[in-house]
Order: C-alpha cells, then structure tokens, then sequence
C-alpha cells in the first residue's frame, strides 16, 4: 500500500494562505490548521492586533511560518495593498480563506441604514474585494483556491438577523458564480457553511442556546474552530481537485432536521 498520495493531500509545504479576520475565533482555528499541515500563513486583522499577534506568534513558537496584515476588507485600496504586503511577506498567496465578517443583531423594524450597510460590508463587500484582488495574485499553471465562509443562517431565517442572513446567502451564491467564473483562471472556489461554534463564554452569556443548539443537532454538541478549519483543508487540498461551487456545511447535522 503506498500511503504517499495520502500523506500528501494534507501536506501545504510550499503554499501559502492568507485568512481573512483572522485574530481570533474560527479565523484563528483556520490559521493554525494550515501552518499544522506546512503552510506559510499570512494573518489578517483589522481591528485586533493583539490577537494577531498571539496567533502568529503561537505558529512560530511551534515551529511554522506566520506573519500579520491588517486592512479595513471593505475597502478597495486597503485590499490592495495588504495582498501585495502579504504576497511580499509570504512569496506568493495560493489560498484565500474569506472569514471575515460581523454578526450584531437587529429588528428589520429598528434597523438603521448603517446597520445594515456595516454587515454587508464586513461580510459580502469584503468577499468580493478580496476574491478580485486574489486573483492578480494566482498562477494559473499553478492554480489557487479560495475557501469561503458562510453560515447555516444561509440557508435558514433567523431573527434579528435579516442582514446577517442576507449577506451569507449571497456569499453562498457569489461562490457558486465565482467557481463558474474563476475555472478559466484555474482557481477554485467552494464555500463552508459553519453552525454554533464554541466561542468563550457562550455558555455562560447565551445558556438557553447552546442547550436548544446540542438537542437539535443529530451529533448533540457545539463546533469547535478547528472543524471548519479541516473543511477548509480538504477543500484547498489536492483531494478536492475536482471540487468546486461545493457547499459544506459543518454543523453537527442540524440541518438536517425535518421542518415539521
């Protein structure tokens, strides 16, 4: 049996990959997969340099390959300038992991115009900006892959979360086009569809809904970081090859309830 075609799916040496919002959460978790399976890692932050800065100095300490980049992602210059920054940085950027967001509440019927712009911005603007600059930065003998992170709120409403929902779902349909468009660029394009991750102290600020989230999910626990950070491994490894405009969602089954 030769295991070297296996051992070579999750072998990254030799790539890099930049994360966006990723000082911490699931972006965090995201970074330091990658630099587990060899890969150059380029952390970007915006408002959290702290956070960046521990989690690329943790890649460091054991033994991989880390810097920071910090940008405003719904701004087009800024993008600009952290890809060139962090291909400087890191050589080259072969993968692009589009985490960055935010996830405030608001009634459809208090909601302010900035609201609703403010989670667009951080969650559909940023995906385009940083997917179009991506692809000045792709070898297309090489290829690339991009990675987007969506959410189960997708695909199901949620309240006080209009804008959240609305944005992930065309984050969701924007993926799928870009794997149409990007093919001819030889990068492909698959998006994640995360549930409840454990963050620190959900349970204790938010009881009722972990409790309601582990009886309705089929697997009965919360998502730690590091499972969306394997999705995101196997869909920019060489096992994916063939995949792209995939959607995978990461949430203990829950999605798979019946309605009634």
């Amino acid at each position: 049996m030769d295991n070297t075609l296996v051992n070579e799916f999750t072998d990254f040496t030799g790539r890099s990959v930049l994360i966006t919002g990723g000082s911490g959460g699931i972006g965090a978790g995201i970074a330091t997969r990658f630099a587990d399976a060899g890969a150059q890692v380029v952390v970007h932050y915006r408002s959290d340099e702290a956070g960046a800065t521990a989690v690329v100095e943790g890649i460091i300490e054991a033994g991989g390959q880390a810097h920071k980049v910090h940008a405003d992602v719904s701004k087009k210059s800024e993008v600009e300038a952290m890809f060139a920054q962090a291909a400087d940085k890191a050589g080259s950027i072969d993968i692009l992991i589009n985490n960055a967001g935010n996830y405030p509440q608001n009634s459809i019927v208090d909601m302010q115009e900035e609201d609703w712009d403010s989670v667009m911005n951080a969650n559909l603007r940023s995906t385009f900006l940083c997917t179009q600059a991506f692809t000045k930065y792709v070898s297309t003998e090489k290829g690339g892959s991009i990675v987007n992170i969506a959410s189960i709120e997708g695909e199901s409403p949620t309240p006080l979360h209009s804008h959240y929902c609305s944005a992930k779902s065309a984050v969701i349909m924007y993926s799928r086009v870009s794997a149409n468009e990007l093919a001819q660029l030889n990068i492909r394009c698959n998006v994640v569809l995360p549930g409840l991750i454990w963050a620190e102290g959900i349970e204790e600020n938010w009881p009722e809904g972990v409790e309601g989230w582990k009886k309705a999910a089929p697997l009965g626990t919360l998502g730690q970081a590091r499972d969306v950070a394997n999705a995101c491994l196997f869909l920019s490894s060489d096992a994916a090859s063939w995949i792209t405009g995939a959607e995978l969602r990461v949430d203990g089954g829950v999605m798979s309830n019946k309605i009634f």
